[in-house]
């Protein structure tokens, strides 16, 4: 069975050919945020052309998804995406079957099942990349996508009210504070050079942890599972945030502070999004 997966992000996307449970090519590029559908439609076209034909194709969008519907909602952080027809155009260039979901629910799939969720339900997992994130695994194995397909949606919660404002029209979203994004353009530097600098981890933890107990506190997951680039700092980044989770979180509260970093890495919504196909 060879299974087509897409993982498609705001700074980068990403192409991967599984033949049952085995990822035999990959490939990665730099996302134009101005090219918009047809651009990134193009570049998967050049890239599968070889690698055809396909069984079927699992994808994970950088933004929320209509998963009833299989439609792009929108996305904050590119334009040109608001309820596209992804799956539909994707089928026309793969001739096989397609689905998709949101990368964050795509990513708490393949972490779960393939990754550092693994005997560890319910699960959250939030990915921390370009923008942020969330997903939620229940205890039978199925992703809890809410009433509207919204469910997970951490990253636009308030933790800093009337903070600066975020590009969802909100002030002081989890995201304003703490993705990849608006780090670089707070403080003209990426991310990764950022988390070098101890001084600046214990503060960025802070608001980092402040999101995360909402999680906690409302979810009460058996694990949280950390994906996307930001996370690859490893416990330059974890053993602060874990200090200040404890910190944070209310006395009285006996609910499990496990937050781990993705195992997958880079590739949780690549095994998602095989997840997502082969149901």
């Amino acid at each position: 069975m060879k299974t087509l997966a897409i993982d498609i992000g705001g700074t980068k996307f990403s192409l991967a050919l599984f033949e049952d449970a085995r990822m035999i090519r990959r490939e990665s590029r730099t996302t134009d945020r101005d090219g918009g559908p047809d651009w990134m439609l193009r570049q998967i076209a050049e890239i599968i052309a070889p690698w055809a034909p396909f069984d079927r194709c699992g994808i994970g969008f950088g933004g929320p998804v209509d998963y009833p519907r299989q439609r792009v909602a929108l996305s904050t952080h590119v334009g040109g995406w608001n309820d596209f027809p992804l799956v539909e155009r994707v089928r026309g260039l793969t001739q096989a079957p397609a689905v998709i979901d949101n990368d964050a629910n795509a990513g708490a799939l393949g972490e779960a099942i393939y990754g550092a969720g693994r005997g560890h339900r319910p699960l959250f997992y939030m990915t921390l990349s370009t923008g942020i994130g969330g997903g939620i695994v229940l205890d039978d194995g199925s992703v809890y996508r809410g009433a509207d397909s919204w469910a997970g949606e951490i990253g636009h919660l308030t933790i800093r009210p009337g903070g600066p404002e975020c590009l969802c029209g909100a002030r002081g979203c989890f995201e304003r504070m703490c993705c990849g994004l608006w780090l670089e353009r707070d403080h003209g530097k990426s991310a990764k050079e950022l988390l070098q600098d101890v001084s600046f981890v214990d503060r960025y933890v802070i608001d980092l942890a402040m999101g995360l107990k909402s999680a906690i506190m409302l979810l009460n997951p058996a694990r949280i599972v950390i994906g996307g680039g930001i996370a690859n700092a490893g416990d330059a980044l974890f053993a602060p945030l874990r200090r200040e989770l404890r910190r944070q979180m209310t006395q009285w509260s006996q609910a499990r502070m496990d937050v781990v970093p993705a195992e997958l890495k880079d590739d949780s919504v690549l095994w998602g999004a095989v997840a997502l196909a082969s149901v």
